[in-house]
């Protein structure tokens, strides 16, 4: 499973590419930033994600796309910024077909520390270890979505047993054929029987 896992943000989107399957070690294909300039204009910042993540998805094709859920907070226009970029990263791999994950931040921690409430400095230090890198990818944007791409392919398992679980139950069953009413006071159809003969005379 190849997943590319991005941390939305307009002035730094982090992205990281890793491989690998739940229960063996992982490797990291690659890491890096789409930067835009805090000074242009929303569109071209945009833009410059969107771009920036379609020369990531051409690089490496991913199989997953694995994208940190917006949450609420204090200040709206850091929050609105998010949820712009992650539409942008939700867009380009919903326009080649690539199946999207929505993963929060408590996920993430808790997938790759144990603590869903692990600080920046923890999840960088599991990321590291996990992946066997000499040191903590920077900025943390950057290894925020590394810590993405492996709770993606920890956790995808378990949720695809899920929701084959839940599509199951889902699943209309064959309705009964109904039985033939009867005429009130009529008799029931007697079944034929054979009749049988005695010996011959």
């Amino acid at each position: 499973m190849r997943v590319l896992g991005i941390d939305p943000g307009l002035t730094r989107c982090g992205v990281g590419v890793v491989e690998g399957v739940a229960g063996r070690p992982l490797t990291m294909l690659g890491v890096g930033v789409v930067r835009t300039p805090a000074d242009a204009e929303l569109g071209d910042r945009l833009v410059a994600v969107e771009r920036g993540i379609e020369a990531w998805l051409d690089e490496y094709a991913p199989g997953y796309v694995a994208v940190e859920r917006v949450f609420a907070q204090h200040n709206v226009r850091t929050v609105m910024g998010t949820a712009q970029a992650s539409a942008v990263a939700m867009l380009c791999a919903a326009r080649r077909g690539i199946p999207v994950a929505l993963h929060t931040p408590s996920e993430v921690k808790a997938a790759v520390t144990g603590s869903g409430r692990a600080d920046k400095a923890q999840v960088g230090a599991m990321v590291t270890r996990l992946l066997r890198l000499d040191a903590p990818p920077k900025p943390a944007d950057a290894a925020d979505a590394l810590a993405l791409a492996i709770c993606h392919i920890w956790r995808a398992p378990a949720q695809n047993r899920l929701q084959q679980a839940v599509a199951a139950h889902r699943a209309p069953t064959a309705p009964r054929k109904p039985a033939t009413p009867r005429t009130p006071g009529a008799a029931a159809t007697p079944r034929t029987s054979r009749t049988l003969k005695g010996p011959a005379a």
